[in-house]
């Protein structure tokens, strides 16, 4: 007989693995393609079987949280299925780190733990999701628009000392920066024979580019301080940053640290150079404006 304390710790298993069935099934049913489908009908299944091994032990029907379901459902629609699923799937390890403790009372813990390690890990790495083959697209332009930008207008900012120059020449300079990166994405895929679709790839860069320009830009056309306008600009390229770089961690299991302290230091090493350069220039050429 199990004391109460674990009995409710069962039940609280019991509800994670029922909404977690759940949100797979449901996530199933809206995905269109096929092979994604059966992959998350097959995690669902899992997470169903965990779900009547506790119930063995508690004796009990437990409802899921209607609220999580319809989160990470909405997370998954928003921010893409890989992301969302790996996501739910990393806020597991506390519960399996829990499962550990039971080894001793309950049999079948071992194989919910081999479960959660290998079955539902390798089922999630056969996901295929198209706007993870076009990651590779996305960095390029993210990177060259933070890195350009945030020097480009550091240095504008030293050099014309007017919030709308410096709003209209960045504007200037992102989007004719955006749309020769999405030419020379265009080319690079189509030379390279890859799988990817070359105008795809292309829309991809393009398109975060000019996303990044207009987020950059956006405090010198609210604001009329210089410094206030650079110092916002400079907070929101390390929020982008660290927001890409957390969902590229997540979604592709790679270190978020490494990445995010490389991409910010190039970004603020760049704009460093670039507001010095602005600096020498406007005196250099004795401009007053």
């Amino acid at each position: 007989m199990l004391d109460a304390e674990l009995q409710e710790t069962l039940v609280t298993f019991q509800r994670n693995e029922i909404t977690e069935y759940h949100i797979y099934r449901k996530l199933a049913r809206d995905t269109r393609d096929p092979a994604n489908s059966k992959v998350l009908t097959d995690i669902a299944d899992d997470e169903l079987r965990h779900y009547r091994d506790w119930k063995k032990y508690t004796g009990r029907e437990v409802a899921p949280s209607r609220f999580r379901i319809w989160l990470h459902y909405l997370i998954c629609r928003i921010f893409g299925l890989t992301f969302g699923v790996k996501l739910m799937e990393r806020g597991e390890e506390g519960a399996q780190a829990s499962y550990e403790s039971l080894r001793d009372t309950i049999p079948e813990v071992d194989g919910i733990i081999r479960d959660e390690n290998e079955h539902e890990n390798a089922l999630i790495d056969l996901l295929d999701e198209e706007r993870l083959r076009y990651i590779g697209s996305v960095v390029l332009g993210l990177n060259d628009a933070l890195v350009e930008l945030t020097g480009a207008l550091a240095g504008l900012t030293f050099a014309l000392q007017n919030t709308r120059l410096v709003a209209l020449t960045g504007l200037i300079t992102g989007i004719a920066a955006a749309l020769s990166m999405g030419a020379s994405e265009y080319l690079s895929t189509k030379t390279e024979g890859q799988e990817k679709c070359p105008v795809k790839a292309s829309v991809y860069t393009g398109l975060t580019y000019v996303m990044t320009v207009a987020l950059l830009i956006m405090p010198y056309l609210l604001l009329d301080d210089l410094i206030l306008c650079l110092t916002c600009t400079l907070g929101m390229a390390v929020i982008i940053i660290a927001a890409f770089n957390y969902y590229v961690a997540v979604a592709k299991d790679l270190s978020f640290k490494g990445r995010f302290l490389e991409m910010t230091g190039l970004s603020f090493a760049v704009a460093a150079v670039s507001f010095l350069i602005g600096l020498g220039l406007r005196a250099f050429l004795d401009v007053d404006l």
